[in-house]
């Protein structure tokens, strides 16, 4: 078997740095599922994405997250259309009609936007500063996006079911319009997890892009109401090692808070759950390195996507 690349999906057949390739599967996944061609405005959407983090799109910078980046929603995005095509073979066309299935599609490819600049914002200097707000920065953008690509009816939904891949709301406290759009939150919030624990460059990923993103958006530290401070992430390496412990919030978010709605990839992959073996052996090679204390063996090297320096990243990580 063909070693996996490191700008592929897990069946090392989809690269997730090129938004045609993944639109293209998306769009196949659709047509199958529905059996009618592809709705002008999903292709549409990917189009606008690809526009939005070039810093194409007037008003907007580019991205400047690089953990949180072009490949990760594209990667989320996916995954989102496995979940949703599971779904519907485990249960009925009824549960996920194509309406809902391009909804799915549309928030993951911006569940990110969030932490995209405007260009008329001086006050911050990189996007990883919205970390703790990206969520809500996003909900606002769909809300003016979707009645632009025919979807006006579904914004405020879509504003509440992007609120599934943060920490904003408690996902039991995220009121949505119906049972349905619940569902897609799951599946989002799920899709959110099981990509970006399961990329092949993880653990780099996290090392050189994600602690210097908690550096800069506040979240490496906490502060009391009492003026105490709590470090959480003393360095990237730290990070690394203690990445084991969030998996085990993240099982849990992902078995209870989100209904367990995981599983649904397995219908897609007839029995296997290609996104959960290859998350654990990213887990297990975490649990190495906590054991060792050696990060020199994190070796892949993860593509880049955005335009920031990593000269800029690799000073962050050291702090």
């Amino acid at each position: 078997m063909r070693e996996r690349r490191n700008e592929y999906d897990v069946t090392n057949s989809v690269n997730t740095t090129d938004a045609q390739d993944v639109s293209q599967t998306v769009c196949r996944i659709y047509e199958n599922l529905y059996q009618r061609d592809t709705p002008k405005n999903l292709g549409q959407a990917f189009a606008d994405q690809t526009v939005l983090y070039r810093g194409e799109r007037p008003g907007f910078h580019e991205c400047e997250t690089n953990y949180h980046d072009a490949q990760h929603v594209l990667d989320v995005t996916l995954a989102m259309a496995r979940l949703m095509d599971g779904c519907v073979r485990a249960t009925n066309v009824e549960t996920l009609n194509e309406r809902l299935f391009r909804l799915g599609i549309i928030t993951a490819l911006y569940h990110d936007c969030g932490y995209i600049r405007h260009r008329k914002d001086t006050k911050h200097q990189n996007g990883a500063e919205y970390t703790a707000v990206h969520v809500s920065r996003g909900a606002r953008f769909l809300e003016e996006y979707l009645p632009k690509i025919g979807m006006g009816d579904l914004a405020q939904a879509a504003a509440r079911v992007i609120h599934f891949t943060g920490y904003e709301i408690p996902v039991d406290k995220i009121r949505v319009p119906g049972p349905e759009f619940r569902l897609i939150g799951n599946l989002l919030g799920s899709a959110d997890i099981l990509a970006q624990m399961a990329d092949r460059c993880y653990l780099e990923k996290c090392y050189d892009r994600l602690y210097p993103e908690f550096v800069r958006g506040g979240i490496a530290r906490k502060r009391h109401q009492d003026g105490s401070e709590e470090v959480l992430f003393a360095s990237a390496a730290d990070l690394i090692f203690k990445t084991p412990r969030f998996y085990q919030g993240a099982t849990k978010r992902l078995k209870q808070d989100l209904g367990g709605c995981y599983n649904y990839i397995e219908e897609y992959f007839n029995g296997q759950n290609l996104y959960f073996d290859e998350l654990e052996k990213n887990i297990n090679h975490a649990r190495a390195i906590a054991v060792e204390g050696d990060i020199s063996m994190l070796r892949r090297h993860p593509p880049l996507t955005t335009e920031k320096s990593e000269t800029e990243e690799q000073q962050l990580r050291l702090i």
